[in-house]
């Protein structure tokens, strides 16, 4: 009896044995592949990086879309029982950039559009349709000729409006010529003083054109699964501070599974023309308040 203890024991030490050198064995050999797959991904860097630097078009775009759609039938304890509800929301930033050895063409497009319903059913007077809330639409397009590897000479066109309601009611299109500095990678910044600022408007009693500066600072950047955008764009008028604008944006998005992650979008906005025509007084009576917006959501990537 005691032999046939020995031996179980014996036996079930060996197994034991030998399953722990097989782990200790299989996470060797993991490690040796992970490090060889490490010295690859650096190498596949290296080259993308260089890819990166050759002359040619760079064209991407990532964004947001958020959403819910909701239904209440004799719900009574909120005080519209019956309803249909619903909030549709996405962004979209996009690039197509030409950089050459002597000049550059950079052309972006921000856009972030969103739609609210709420439709008592109780109410046949109501409206129960999607109505535009957030309508933000903006095309820039910039060409420089290089005098260095960090200045150049440069135009500039810029045109933003509505796309959903009061399509270029306003509308701001820039025209204007001067310097584009571009201290890093990816960060561009435009320095033009002869700038045109044409605004479109049935009310030119509020809206109005003028001559000024344009200042534009924008910086695009891909680390792994994160993306992210901001852009600072002013128009300071020479005739008159009520004419100046601006507007900051910013779009953040995480990658969580292939293409498709979560984002987050804001911007913040002066300008006391459009000010002035939504509260119907004089330009100089407007209560100029910052406008903001926000959007979080699910974000994809082209």
């Amino acid at each position: 009896m005691k032999k046939k203890l020995i031996f179980m024991a014996v036996l079930m030490l060996a197994i034991s044995f030998g399953f722990s050198q097989t782990k200790e064995e299989l996470e060797a050999q993991k490690a040796e592949k992970q490090a060889e797959a490490d010295k690859f991904q650096g190498e596949a860097d290296a080259l993308q990086a260089q890819i990166d630097a050759l002359p040619g078009w760079r064209v991407g775009a990532f964004g947001t879309i958020g959403g819910s759609l909701s239904n209440f039938n004799n719900w009574y304890a909120q005080g519209t029982p019956n309803n249909a509800s619903g909030n549709i929301g996405f962004t979209v930033n996009a690039y197509a950039n030409k950089i050459e050895d002597k000049y550059f063409w950079r052309n972006t497009l921000t856009t972030n559009l969103n739609w609210v319903k709420l439709d008592d059913k109780d109410d046949p007077s109501d409206k129960d349709s999607f109505e535009a809330t957030t309508d933000v639409f903006n095309l820039s397009s910039i060409y420089g000729y290089k005098l260095s590897k960090k200045w150049a000479v440069s135009g500039l066109l810029e045109y933003r409006t509505t796309l959903l309601d009061n399509f270029n009611d306003p509308g701001y299109l820039d025209l204007g010529v001067g310097a584009t500095w571009t201290p890093i990678e990816n960060m561009i910044v435009v320095i033009h003083p002869l700038n045109y600022n044409f605004v479109f408007a049935d009310d030119d009693s509020v809206f109005e054109s003028s001559a000024g500066a344009k200042i534009v600072a924008d910086y695009t950047k891909s680390i792994g699964a994160v993306n992210f955008k901001t852009n600072f764009s002013t128009f300071q008028s020479y005739e008159s501070g009520d004419l100046s604008n601006w507007t900051w944006t910013n779009s953040f998005s995480y990658t969580l599974w292939k293409m498709i992650g979560v984002g987050f979008d804001f911007a913040l906005r002066s300008n006391k023309q459009e000010a002035a025509n939504f509260q119907g007084v004089d330009l100089e009576d407007a209560d100029n308040d910052l406008q903001s917006y926000y959007t979080i959501g699910l974000s994809y990537k082209f």
